[in-house]
């Protein structure tokens, strides 16, 4: 699923732990990106778009690199170009300061990835093994603020395999599904750990009816409409299945009966 640039804009306002420069993109900013596509390779959109409309730096626990002028006496460690960074077919971004890991695109992968995206993997400098992080650098941002905000990768399995590609979604009929950044918000407005235990609120359907999965227990998979008045431990009896495929329900355009 393409990721959704606009909710991981909220999300990069709304999380600590970002640092970027002045909001919009700068004539000098896009020049360097070009500059150093010329020098790298075409670079993913979201990752594009972090350089050039954020210019960004740094994400919860992660040092990022960015793009500046070729010139004498620029410091060129912190740049996606420096030279230490492209390692055969894995080009590194990021990393964790002082603890080994590591954060590359796979580059390898550009040809199954028709929109430009590539996953992102981790190095363990220690062990030196390799695991996959994301399936985009707008996933990577959002699997970074969910650990920052204490969901982990994840609070729901289905939930937690959209956000590896984007933090969310906000569809052209309405439905809502919310990145890491409201997803927090939202569940404890409803008060949903009290009123429906074992079941997440993930979003919404844009004409008032809540969006629910399963947290704990059985079929995780099911996506469930419900009024949020009646929103009470009786989800499945009580709500309305709409998918039990989240990603492909999403990438329909999430229809609704």
């Amino acid at each position: 699923m393409k990721p959704d640039l606009t909710q991981l804009h909220d999300l990069i306002d709304t999380v600590p732990g970002f640092r970027h420069g002045p909001a919009g993109g700068t004539r000098e900013r896009e020049a360097m990106t070009v500059a150093a596509e010329a020098r790298v390779g075409p670079l993913p959109p979201s990752y594009r778009w972090w350089l050039t409309e954020v210019g960004g730096t740094r994400a919860p626990g992660t040092d990022l690199a960015t793009v500046g002028p070729d010139v004498p006496g620029y410091d060129p460690y912190d740049l996606i170009t420096a030279p230490w960074r492209l390692r055969g077919d894995r080009l590194q971004f990021g990393a964790e300061p002082d603890c080994g890991y590591g954060y590359s695109f796979a580059l390898d992968r550009r040809p199954e990835s028709p929109d430009g995206e590539l996953p992102v993997v981790c190095h363990d400098g220690t062990i030196e093994e390799e695991h996959p992080v994301a399936e985009s650098f707008a996933g990577f941002l959002t699997v970074l603020a969910a650990r920052q905000l204490g969901l982990g990768d994840g609070p729901q399995p289905a939930l937690a395999r959209l956000w590896r590609t984007t933090p969310g979604a906000l569809l052209a009929n309405g439905v809502h599904v919310y990145g890491p950044h409201l997803f927090v918000e939202r569940n404890g407005s409803f008060e949903v750990a009290r009123r429906a235990p074992h079941w997440v609120l993930v979003g919404d359907d844009g004409r008032g009816g809540a969006l629910l999965m399963r947290r704990h227990g059985r079929d995780r998979r099911q996506l469930y409409r419900l009024d949020p008045g009646a929103l009470g431990p009786g989800v499945e009896a009580d709500g309305e299945p709409l998918t039990d495929d989240l990603l492909g329900w999403l990438s329909r355009g999430a229809p609704l009966p």
